[in-house]
């Protein structure tokens, strides 16, 4: 309770600049968490797709794997999809390959959105502490200059004392949000990787042990 009484005491004195640093801050926590959620059920869903994906590529059901493509929303069935698609058209290696990256560059944008903006918000957070306390400072000398001179030095100490709160606030705030920013930068990394090395897998797969021709007669059976 004491801890509590002492955390309200804390906000209460910091003056108006804690409020937009506490909005901040919860913004920055909800995009932290949908990130986290959203990226945790890609992962999940990209090691499904991959383990229904590879059976159909070793059985040579090229339809299969785009019917799955179509129906499945994780990237990596989409990249395969693509790659056969490509393969029943062209069965050169490279063609099939750019195909897959272009469906890695596509499911980039969504792994990747607003996680920029939790730096943004940290640097926000800092920025409104470091105003707060320098217009918190300015109302501080200002009462200062025309108090009494046996009374200033303690009015003085106690002012910069309220002050410094909104600039311990909005590193408080800035600091978690940094190290959610550089969490899930990580983790939209290893996704990536973990699709451009899927990508490779299946490439290998698709134009080492398969001839073209099914290629060909698979894919306009999958419409594609």
């Amino acid at each position: 309770m004491d801890f509590f009484s002492t955390i309200v005491r804390f906000f209460q004195n910091g003056g108006p600049f804690m409020y937009p640093i506490a909005l901040v801050l919860i913004i920055g926590l909800v995009i932290a968490v949908e990130r986290y959620l959203v990226l945790s059920a890609a992962k999940r869903a990209n090691a499904n797709a991959f383990n229904r994906v590879m059976p159909l590529l070793r059985k040579r059901d090229y339809q299969g794997a785009v019917q799955m493509g179509r129906s499945d929303d994780a990237p990596i069935a989409r990249i395969v999809a693509a790659g056969v698609a490509r393969m029943g058209q062209s069965g050169n290696r490279d063609d099939i390959e750019l195909a897959m990256e272009e469906g890695v560059l596509e499911a980039m944008p969504r792994l990747e959105k607003r996680t920029p903006y939790l730096a943004t918000l940290a640097n926000i957070a800092t920025l409104l502490g470091l105003l707060g306390t320098i217009i918190g400072l300015i109302a501080a000398f200002t009462a200062v200059a025309e108090a009494d001179p046996a009374e200033k030095a303690t009015l003085l100490s106690n002012s910069i004392s309220v002050a410094m709160n909104t600039t311990a606030f909005g590193l408080i705030s800035a600091i978690p949000l940094l190290l959610f920013h550089a969490m899930l930068q990580t983790k939209t990394t290893e996704l990536v990787d973990s699709l451009e090395m899927t990508g490779v897998k299946c490439l290998n797969l698709l134009t080492g042990k398969a001839p073209a021709k099914p290629a060909a007669q698979a894919a306009p059976k999958a419409g594609v």
